[in-house]
C-alpha cells in the first residue's frame, strides 16, 4: 500500500481517567506511533472534570503538533482551546458547531452504519464523516458499519471516513484500503501496555 493510501490513526481517550497518570500513558503512545489526530471522549457531565482533562490533554497533544477535539461539547472546545469538536448526532449539529467555533476547527460528525447521515454531514460541513461499530458491539442499537459502506463513500465521496468501534487486526487489514482513518480507543487501553497492544492492531498498516 502506498504511503499516501495509508489510512491514519485517530486516537480515542476511554470514557473515564485520571487524567495525570493517563497522561504519561498517552505520550508513550504519541511518542511510539505516528498519531494523525487525538478525541477526549470522556463519559462525565462534569465540567469542571472535563475542563481539567482538556487542559491535561492539550498540552501533551500540542507539544507534538497533534489536534485535540472533543467529544459533543461544543462550549469546552472553544473555551478550552481546542482544535475542533466531535459530533455525535450525525448532521444535526455541524452548522452550530461550525458557527461558534469557526472556518478553522476541526468538525467530526458519526453517522452510526447510515449513509444517508453521513451524506447530510458532508453537505452541512463536516470535515470527516465517522462510521462504526465496525465489528460486532451490542452497544448501541447493534447496528454494524459493513465493509461495502467505505468502499461506497471512500469511491464516490470526498469528505474524509474514519472507521471505528470494535476494531480487530482482521478488521484492519480488510478496511485499509477504503478508509481514510482508524480511530482507536477502548481496544488499547485496557491492555497493561497499549503501545504493544496499538501495534498489534494496527499491524497491516505500520
Amino acid at each position: 500500500m502506498a504511503e499516501q493510501d495509508r489510512p491514519q490513526i485517530y486516537l480515542i481517550t476511554p470514557p473515564a481517567f485520571d487524567p495525570e497518570p493517563f497522561g504519561d500513558r498517552l505520550a508513550a503512545v504519541l511518542d511510539a506511533v505516528p498519531v494523525a489526530c487525538l478525541r477526549l471522549a470522556l463519559a462525565s457531565r462534569d465540567e469542571a472534570e472535563l475542563g481539567r482533562a482538556a487542559d491535561e490533554l492539550r498540552e501533551i497533544a500540542h507539544s507534538r503538533d497533534i489536534p485535540l477535539v472533543v467529544e459533543a461539547h461544543i462550549g469546552l472546545a472553544e473555551r478550552h482551546g481546542l482544535d475542533g469538536v466531535h459530533l455525535t448526532d450525525a448532521a444535526r449539529s455541524v452548522r452550530a458547531a461550525r458557527k461558534a467555533l469557526g472556518t478553522e476547527a476541526i468538525i467530526g460528525a458519526y453517522c452510526g452504519a447510515s449513509r444517508h447521515d453521513g451524506l447530510n454531514a458532508g453537505e452541512a460541513g463536516a470535515d470527516y464523516v465517522s462510521f462504526g461499530p465496525v465489528g460486532a458491539s451490542a452497544l448501541g442499537r447493534g447496528e454494524q458499519a459493513e465493509a461495502e459502506l467505505f468502499a461506497w463513500w471512500s469511491e464516490m465521496i470526498e469528505v474524509p471516513v474514519v472507521a471505528e468501534g470494535a476494531l480487530s487486526r482482521e478488521l484492519v487489514e480488510a478496511l485499509a484500503g477504503a478508509t481514510d482513518f482508524f480511530a482507536v480507543g477502548e481496544e488499547i487501553w485496557g491492555a497493561e501496555d497499549a503501545v504493544v497492544a496499538l501495534r498489534a492492531l494496527l499491524a497491516p498498516i505500520l
